[in-house]
């Protein structure tokens, strides 16, 4: 789908095929979405002081804001990153420092672009992967010339130098065996047979670094820092054909695309449309005075502000802006409120949007409506097993109802109480299912009641189980 195609109503109607409801909170990031596209077309002089409308979305769990945010960011192809702003501390305290959004942003960014240079090459790489296979299984014989082995090369003596007659008969049967195997390769017919193969070893070495705000784990991968001063090191495997396939043709991919584009490329990416999505930004809210617990949650507010206000952040492929990236902050607030965020902070989110808590109406669309409602995937799952599902009305009906009722009992965790239902409903047939034969079951009323109608009566007991 083009961006000139993605307008505010098209982009609501492909965030209703896979989250239910939340119509206020769809309409405003997908106004901040058309925004993005907008920016793009106006003059450049003006582009650069046009800064995203950054939102907070506030509502309790299970209600689709994480979900929303990361459907909106696959929609445009978007870098994007959830971070939960408990994570982070204060300068000075342990715990990561917030620079390591924007970090982790920018390696989203180059995985996507990485893979999606390698899917364009995949044809051609495919091609040169198994030119390689067919080297490994029929190799071509070549004139061989100098010393026949170390005694020859210590007192001189050379190999004879063969006919020219028999090294084209050992060519032209060579090539004839290598062409009887290719068609065995096309037809799939050795599949399995073991080849050595010589690989990159592609282990990274991981060392740990100091960097001021803890020891972090850091991957360094010594054959970028040293360049070409060092050799690449190989190791033998011993694979079927199968995996050796796809092993070669990633080499070859991997040789046939620019990294130094791929990287220039993704860092611009992350910076025009890139996405953090950070969570529990309700936890870090309040300005507390003194020691205690809660001492560091005003100063991660201060180091989160510079972050999403635009700076430039250092990464291992180079300087990154944030002045353009799109910060979607959200939270339950039902202890604090918004307004308990420092004023600098609240400014940077201008667009609030509050999602609305999910019932029993919400339940039964979210089970049966999206594309990848919860009946559909567990009806795929166990199609596995041979089992056929059926839902009935009836059936997502009571489903919905107890989901209810226990999120009414005990916490309101929303939506993810039908997960914790549907597991506790299907556990007996999940696990049966693996070697009893095709069958088919239909989940009506009475089936969901026989199974979780005395778990969902008794509260306590619901607690610990639902």
């Amino acid at each position: 789908m083009g961006s000139s195609e993605l307008t505010p109503r098209r982009i609501v109607e492909e965030l209703d095929k896979y989250v239910v409801g939340q119509a206020k909170a769809k309409r405003s990031v997908a106004i901040a979405l058309r925004n993005r596209i907008r920016r793009h077309n106006v003059p450049l002089e003006l582009r650069d002081e046009i800064v995203p409308k950054n939102i907070l979305m506030i509502g309790p769990t299970g209600v689709g804001k994480t979900e929303i945010a990361r459907r909106l960011a696959r929609l445009v192809h978007a870098p994007f990153v959830k971070v939960e702003a408990t994570k982070f501390t204060e300068v000075g305290y342990v715990g990561r420092d917030v620079d390591a959004m924007v970090r982790d942003l920018v390696e989203s960014s180059v995985r996507m672009t990485r893979a999606e240079r390698m899917e364009e090459v995949k044809d051609k790489a495919a091609a040169l992967g198994e030119e390689r296979l067919l080297d490994i299984l029929v190799p071509i014989p070549s004139r061989e010339s100098g010393p026949r082995n170390p005694f020859e090369a210590i007192f001189g003596g050379q190999r004879a130098r063969e006919p020219d007659e028999e090294f084209e008969q050992r060519v032209s049967e060579a090539r004839r065996a290598r062409d009887e195997v290719r068609e065995l390769l096309s037809a799939g017919e050795i599949e399995d047979r073991l080849v050595d193969v010589e690989v990159d070893d592609s282990a990274t070495p991981l060392i740990e670094v100091f960097d001021g705000s803890g020891i972090q784990e850091m991957g360094v991968n010594l054959q970028d820092v040293f360049g070409g001063l060092l050799p690449r090191k190989k190791k033998r495997r011993k694979i079927p054909v199968a995996e050796a396939r796809k092993v070669l043709a990633q080499e070859e991919a991997q040789k046939l695309i620019d990294m130094d584009a791929v990287i220039s490329e993704a860092v611009q990416r992350a910076e025009e449309m890139g996405i953090v999505f950070i969570d529990e930004m309700d936890k870090i809210a309040g300005r507390e005075k003194g020691l205690g617990p809660d001492v560091s949650r005003e100063g991660v507010q201060r180091d989160i502000l510079p972050i999403v206000e635009g700076s430039t952040v250092m990464t291992k492929y180079g300087p990154v802006k944030t002045d353009h990236v799109l910060f979607i902050a959200a939270g339950a607030f039902h202890v604090s409120k918004p307004s308990d965020l420092i004023p600098e902070l609240q400014g940077r989110f201008p667009i609030r949007v509050e999602l609305e808590a999910l019932g029993r109406e919400d339940f039964k669309r979210i089970l049966t409506e999206p594309e990848n409602a919860l009946t559909k995937q567990y009806q795929a799952l166990l199609a596995s097993d041979g089992v056929t599902l059926r839902f009935t009305p009836d059936g997502v009906d009571e489903i919905a109802d107890m989901a209810t009722r226990v999120n009414e009992q005990a916490e309101n965790i929303g939506a993810r109480r039908l997960h914790t239902v549907m597991e506790k409903l299907l556990e007996d047939l999940s696990f049966d299912a693996p070697g009893a034969g095709p069958r088919s079951v239909v989940i009506d009323r009475n089936y969901v009641r026989a199974r979780l109608s005395d778990i969902v009566a008794n509260a306590d007991i619901s607690r610990y189980i639902l």
